[in-house]
């Protein structure tokens, strides 16, 4: 009598509105959102009307024995309303909005029978549990009473129908969630039958009235959880899908940004970091810094270092982008390394020149990483600024986008940092 699992099921339901409801306010015109907010809501408030202790408030309220019997009818009408119109926006197609029409239009009529026929009727004893079986003799409430019976199991049953019919066309996340919807409305048919057996218990004079308030009661509230899953579920996997994808992504950029830190820093090319941000924000905001650094070492870029490395590694295994990666990976490294020397600092005595071919020898087969380690030991400590995509060979056309920034990053990440000479310059492994 409390109504704990009425109230426990809708928390359920609204709490998945909830979610939905700041999508619903930034595309307000959008039937899909409207559709879904609409079936959590309306299935929520069903709930919240069939509980014992609101039935009480509202037949107290409004002044009238069971008045809360045909809201909490016409909600569980409304909710079978919705979810036929959800199925038909999910599934899409040319004629969505006249079908949708259709639905509403039926079931609009069907509120509206429930209505006249609980004021034909006369109902004076409430009943808060079993108004169901207790009434199902009587002129007008008895008809109201199969009404939204039937309508409710026709509505659920065509949605379980095709809930399920799409599941077997589609795979993922909305595979599972058709499932689950598809679940959930076979509960809700559940509670339909299992009312409407009930009430025909009652015309032949026997007693199963435990069907209508314990079995409905039970299959409605798993009905309930099914629902707000098979809503959310193709909704939110995607997203969690993107956040991991960015999260790793995020991870593997970390050697790059490590690399060009000492440029970021010196230079304040950093954005400043943000705070309680998304996955994704935070992977723009390192994709950004990286950027940023790189736009910075273009100056330093040798052309023929990376012509050279490049033509390596498509010998070695013919993958192009790794062999573009292996590439990147050593001009950023000896650009850092240029940067950090700076225009006024002169080559090394004995360090070959920016044009000087490389020792690329002797590689290891199919290994980006140790093509950039042998490129970046191979480059002097610094190169004067005027070493740019004109003069030491041709360079790369433009900087790599977001895909080639994390192969690049995949190639450092085989190679040991650099250590730190007792000068102060960073000395290759």
């Amino acid at each position: 009598m409390n109504g704990l699992v009425n109230y426990v099921s809708c928390a359920v339901l609204w709490l998945g509105l909830a979610v939905k409801a700041p999508d619903l306010i930034r595309h307000r015109r959008d039937p899909y959102l409207g559709s879904i907010c609409a079936v959590l809501g309306l299935a929520g408030l069903c709930f919240f009307l069939g509980a014992p202790p609101t039935v009480g408030a509202v037949n107290r309220i409004g002044g009238v024995p069971n008045l809360a019997a045909p809201l909490t009818y016409a909600s569980i009408t409304a909710y079978g309303a919705a979810a036929q119109v959800l199925i038909v926006h999910w599934r899409g197609g040319p004629r969505v909005r006249e079908v949708a029409r259709r639905w509403v239009c039926a079931y609009t009529l069907v509120v509206l029978g429930i209505a006249v026929l609980f004021a034909l009727g006369e109902a004076p004893v409430e009943r808060r549990t079993d108004l169901d079986t207790y009434y199902a003799t009587t002129p007008f409430i008895g008809q109201m009473i199969v009404l939204y019976l039937a309508g409710h199991l026709t509505a659920v049953t065509v949605t379980a129908v095709s809930a399920l019919r799409w599941a077997r066309e589609v795979g993922g996340a909305l595979r599972v969630g058709l499932l689950a919807l598809g679940a959930g409305a076979l509960c809700n048919a559940g509670y339909s039958v299992t009312k409407l057996a009930a009430v025909g218990a009652r015309h032949a004079g026997r007693d199963w009235s435990v069907l209508a308030s314990g079995v409905s009661r039970a299959a409605a509230a798993v009905s309930a959880l099914l629902t707000v899953a098979g809503v959310l579920i193709p909704l939110i996997v995607p997203r969690l899908a993107a956040c991991r994808r960015a999260l790793r992504t995020y991870a593997r950029l970390a050697p790059l940004e490590r690399l060009l830190d000492g440029v970021l820093t010196r230079r304040r090319l950093r954005l400043p970091r943000p705070r309680l941000a998304s996955p994704s924000t935070r992977l723009m905001w390192r994709q950004t810094s990286i950027h940023n650094a790189l736009s910075h070492l273009v100056p330093y870029v040798d052309g023929a270092l990376y012509e050279r490395v490049l033509a390596a590694e498509l010998r070695a295994d013919g993958d192009a982008a790794r062999a573009e990666a292996a590439a990147w990976a050593a001009v950023v490294a000896a650009a850092v390394r240029a940067a950090e020397g700076g225009e006024a600092a002169g080559p090394e005595p004995g360090a070959p020149s920016a044009g000087t071919p490389l020792p690329l020898s002797g590689l290891p087969s199919g290994c980006p990483a140790a093509v950039a380690a042998v490129a970046v030991s191979a480059v002097p400590a610094a190169v004067p600024a005027a070493v740019g995509p004109g003069e030491a060979g041709r360079a790369p056309e433009r900087l790599p986008g977001a895909t080639a920034l994390v192969r690049i990053a995949d190639a450092l990440a085989a190679v040991p940092p650099p250590r730190r000479t007792p000068s102060g310059r960073r000395s290759p492994v």
